[in-house]
């Protein structure tokens, strides 16, 4: 049985969406409901549902950050009324985006077309979505790349040279400034680190992580096909999500 995941802020949508779905595809098993993109991004990852109906604007994260969080093979049908941008990128990378009011008969061809996907196989997501992901969440580049980073250890201020950082980690209201030699934590978020860092030194892996490339000692797959990268002197494992599985491919 396929299992799904509904997402929307909107309680009476979702219960629409619901009753809409059990009438055209009964065989479908939803498995959750959930309120909005924290909610959504938690229980993608504990159910690893094999289909996502996210609405785009939510609290917490966005239908598109959720999507770009998710590590395993949930495929995702965008289910909203904003026929902005992102209708045309994911319009043309096949990922569905059906707009909001949903007839039955927009529905039933989002249907077919899921079916038809699952009939083929279900493997790793198509790169493009990673690729159009990637480009609707990138924040606009830095002029120059950071060198220095002003980071707090205990009660004293640090410069950290960019180049002694292993990885970088979102921690609740700080990020964490991750070298061999100790930890350190900064205000700023992950997403203006982005825009600040070398795009060819450092890698964004998840909404929460970026690595540095000098410092990768290599990458695994688990059973499920999940990717991890080792950090050099580290024990951990280092989760890839699936919008950045493609970065990797070529090594």
């Amino acid at each position: 049985m396929i299992r799904a995941l509904i997402a929307d802020d909107e309680p009476h949508l979702a219960a629409w969406l619901r009753e809409r779905l059990a009438e055209q595809w009964p065989e479908l098993e939803i498995v959750a409901v959930a309120r909005n993109g924290l909610e959504a991004a938690s229980a993608i990852a504990d159910l690893q549902p094999e289909i996502a109906f996210l609405d785009i604007q939510m609290p917490g994260l966005s239908g598109l950050e959720v999507a770009a969080g998710i590590e395993g093979p949930t495929r995702v049908v965008f289910v909203t009324a904003y026929d902005e941008y992102a209708l045309r990128a994911f319009e043309a990378e096949a990922i569905d985006y059906v707009l909001k009011p949903v007839t039955a008969e927009r529905l039933g061809r989002t249907i077919a077309r899921l079916k038809r996907a699952f009939a083929d196989a279900l493997g790793e997501p198509d790169a493009r979505l990673a690729r159009a992901l990637r480009t609707l969440l990138a924040p606009p580049p830095a002029a120059a790349p950071l060198r220095w980073i002003r980071a707090s250890r205990g009660e004293l201020t640090h410069q950290v040279d960019v180049a002694d950082v292993l990885f970088f980690q979102a921690d609740d209201k700080y990020t964490c400034v991750h070298t061999a030699a100790a930890e350190h934590l900064i205000r700023t978020p992950i997403a203006e680190l982005a825009a600040q860092l070398d795009g060819a030194q450092f890698w964004q892996i998840h909404r929460s992580t970026i690595v540095n490339l000098a410092h990768l000692a290599g990458t695994r797959r688990d059973e499920a096909s999940r990717l991890f990268v080792r950090i050099s002197g580290r024990d951990e494992e280092l989760p890839v999500s699936r919008a950045y599985v493609h970065l990797f491919r070529p090594m």
